[in-house]
């Protein structure tokens, strides 16, 4: 690490280096040059510090200060005020959403204190495109060690006294899929890292390679000489820009360092790692369709019943394929010990999982945190609750095929079994929350949009079933469902997972299946009052504006992109309702200390409020 007085941390994972944390970079060095304490003060760039929705992000070790929503512009004070007078500038801290109180260390704020980093504990606090970074902490040890002090086997035995499960949403023992890589007779064989993450509002993989690549590369080199594999590829989407410009100068760092390529550490060992960079198909997460994808052919899951990939893989040899978590954690498993890792977590699910946690919920970021940890301690304690004073109402994890439990499975632990038991599932790590302005029918049918259009058409059921249920869906939300169309959508929904050939299919119908189970009186009241409850259903809504409250201050006429609104300035303003598109802007603009704009159920005739 560096030996100056402080380190400045810019955060430049894709999140906030959208937001200018490049330009911010700059401005601090310039005036940190400036005010001549170039020579106390080193800078640098980082992956995610996890802590997205408060970017961009500059944290001043090894004090921890934590200054969030930067801009260029305050760069001049954080110099002359911080690290000149030692002043922090309190506005730049965190506000804790339940005290209001300013937080100034991240090691202070609850949304960091209850994680327990392990396979994310190098992101954000190194540069992911200096590689000495990664091995003054230790980095690319284990590697050394699996190749002069251990046998293969002797790396599998701790990959099964770890209980480390396969983190790319399958949750297969690592261990044992190792060791039906190592037992394969082939000569050639492949290591393959799963990078393809599709879900909405997943970013878990995405924000590793950006943060910590080099953790990756070390543990698919300690497997290919496990397994006696000399090539490995990175299925990495395209969409990725940062997480492939920074695997591309990680990769050459490390062949430039010896660590890959022709005979690593004097060992004898030969090793390449190459990138491919997938077209974006959901459906490619599943093993048979990433590696066809691999060849060149249309991503698309082999026909039941089909080999493992550890019998039958890319090119049709053996091939050892895991999730970019699962190869991150396996340095820390060999330098410490699998019963290091088996020591976290419960019994069947060990170690720690890492969530994307969005929606409608304070803290939203990249967390990492206990197997066994509740849903109420992630949302209501590390994501600070729900926002507004507003009402939780559900979340849904494991992407856009997991269910969505209600708030009385909030003390459900979250680990693979309890989740499946519940009617969700782990997945490869998403996790959204909803509050009560969620309408659970038009939740179903955003998922289930997303998995229809995905949907490789290979499996009847799952391509025309989908579309069927997609259908009775968006006639519900749009005031046209019909009796019946509930008992309609389980039954399509149940042979849909029954029979479909991959785990798309299989779990397709999930958000469907759950939100029927556990909001069933939200269809209901969609079908038979023709009301949606969370108010959220444009065809089942309008505005109005309240008479009394009006002040005619103009600023709903001025925002309306139809035009739907008139009135004179200081006079009651009224909507059109046959112009009205129901797009809410004007109760968004009404200033709020009238509240003059309402949503109402139903649809309002006419030409007045």
């Amino acid at each position: 690490m560096s030996e100056k007085n402080q380190t400045i941390l810019i955060c430049q994972g894709t999140g906030c280096a959208s937001s200018n944390s490049a330009e911010i970079q700059k401005a601090l060095e310039d005036d940190i040059a400036e005010a001549g304490l170039d020579n106390k003060l080193d800078v640098k760039l980082t992956g995610c510090h996890g802590f997205c929705q408060q970017g961009p992000l500059v944290i001043i070790e090894p004090e921890g200060t934590f200054y969030r929503n930067v801009k260029i512009k305050d760069s001049k004070e954080i110099v002359e005020s911080h690290l000149q007078n030692n002043k922090p500038v309190e506005r730049l801290f965190y506000q804790d959403p339940k005290t209001g109180a300013p937080v100034q260390r991240h090691q202070d704020i609850d949304f960091y204190k209850k994680q327990q980093q392990r396979v994310l504990r190098n992101c954000g606090h190194v540069n992911p495109e200096e590689i000495k970074d990664y091995t003054e902490l230790g980095g690319y040890e284990a590697l050394k060690k699996v190749l002069f002090e251990m046998t293969p086997e002797q790396v599998i035995e701790e990959l099964k006294t770890s209980g480390l499960r396969g983190r790319g949403g399958g949750g297969f023992p690592a261990g044992r899929k190792w060791e039906a890589g190592l037992q394969a007779k082939e000569k050639e064989k492949y290591i393959v890292c799963n990078a393809d993450e599709g879900d909405p509002g997943a970013f878990m993989d995405r924000s590793m390679l950006e943060a910590d690549p080099h953790s990756v590369l070390e543990g698919m080199i300690i497997a290919g000489h496990t397994i006696g594999a000399q090539k490995g590829y990175i299925y990495v989407r395209a969409e990725y820009p940062l997480a492939v410009q920074r695997l591309k100068v990680a990769i050459k760092q490390a062949t430039d360092m010896g660590f890959l390529g022709d005979n690593i550490m004097d060992s004898g060992f030969d090793f390449e790692i190459l990138l491919f960079q997938g077209a974006g198909a959901f459906v490619c997460g599943e093993s048979t369709a990433l590696t066809l994808s691999m060849e060149g052919k249309r991503g698309m899951p082999k026909a039941a019943p089909r080999p493992r990939t550890t019998e039958e893989g890319l090119f049709d040899k053996p091939t050892l394929l895991n999730n970019v978590k699962t190869f991150a954690y396996v340095p820390q498993l060999i330098n410490r010990g699998g019963s290091w890792f088996a020591s976290i977590g419960t019994e069947k699910s060990k170690g720690t999982a890492v969530f994307a946690l969005t929606g409608m919920v304070e803290n939203c970021g990249l967390i990492e945190v206990p197997m066994g940890i509740t849903l109420r301690e992630i949302i209501f304690d590390i994501g600070g609750g729900i926002p507004g004073n507003k009402k939780f109402k559900a979340v849904q994890t494991g992407g856009p095929s997991g269910g969505c439990l209600p708030e009385s499975f909030l003390d459900t632990p979250v680990d693979y079994d309890s989740l499946i038991s519940a009617g969700s599932m782990m997945g490869s790590g998403g996790m959204v929350v909803m509050d009560e302005s969620t309408c659970m029918v038009d939740i179903a049918r955003y998922f289930l949009d997303f998995t229809q259009k995905e949907s490789c058409g290979q499996c009847t059921l799952c391509k025309l079933g989908t579309k069927q249920m997609l259908n009775l869906l968006e006639e519900i939300t749009q005031g046209k469902g019909r009796p019946g169309d509930i008992d309609l959508l389980l039954e399509i929904g149940e042979a849909v997972n029954a029979g479909s050939l991959c785990g798309l299919g299989q779990s397709a119908a999930n958000p469907v299946l759950t939100t029927i189970k556990y909001f069933r009186e939200e269809y209901e009241a969609h079908i038979n009052e023709k009301h949606c409850p969370a108010l959220a259903c444009k065809a089942l809504i309008s505005y109005r504006i309240d008479a009394e409250k009006c002040k005619g201050c103009t600023m709903c006429a001025k925002n309306c992109p139809v035009d739907a609104i008139t009135g004179e300035k200081k006079e009651v303003h009224m909507i059109d309702q046959v112009k009205c598109i129901r797009c809410g802007v004007c109760m968004e603009k009404c200033p709020k200390k009238f509240r003059a704009v309402e949503c109402v159920p139903g649809r309002l005739n006419g030409g007045g409020n």
